[in-house]
């Protein structure tokens, strides 16, 4: 027995447009089975569903719309994280650099070597 792979989920416009081509006849059952790797009885719910009408265009809107919902909530997320980096950046303290108006130098290697007092300024 060969396994079919993770649960997939068919957005409601792709059932509704497979059912719409099959009661045209512009594909059938059984091609619809073998293209898209779906189930005869999957098919049939879909049709039934269709038949009844309860798959329609307000579904997909609706599902379209709660998808753009849920990439608006996480776009919103991320700029309140960049926003609190963005302030936490401002607040630190940078160390200066050459380009302001105070001179500013690096020292570095061994302290000076003390003096024995007889050297004069």
């Amino acid at each position: 027995m060969t396994s079919r792979g993770p649960y997939r989920r068919h957005s409601t416009a792709f059932k509704l447009q497979l059912c719409q081509d099959i009661r045209a006849g512009v594909i059938g059952r059984r091609d619809a089975q073998r293209s898209h790797n779906i189930s005869a009885n999957l098919i049939q719910l879909w049709l039934t569903q269709f038949d009844r009408g309860d798959l329609t265009d307000e579904e997909a809107e609706a599902s379209v719309i709660a998808e753009y919902e849920a990439r608006i909530a996480a776009l919103e997320r991320k700029v309140g994280q960049l926003t609190m980096e963005l302030d936490l950046a401002k607040k630190t303290p940078r160390m200066p650099t050459a380009n302001n108006s105070e001179k500013s130098f690096v020292i570095s290697g061994p302290g000076p070597a003390p003096s024995g007092g007889g050297a004069k300024p």
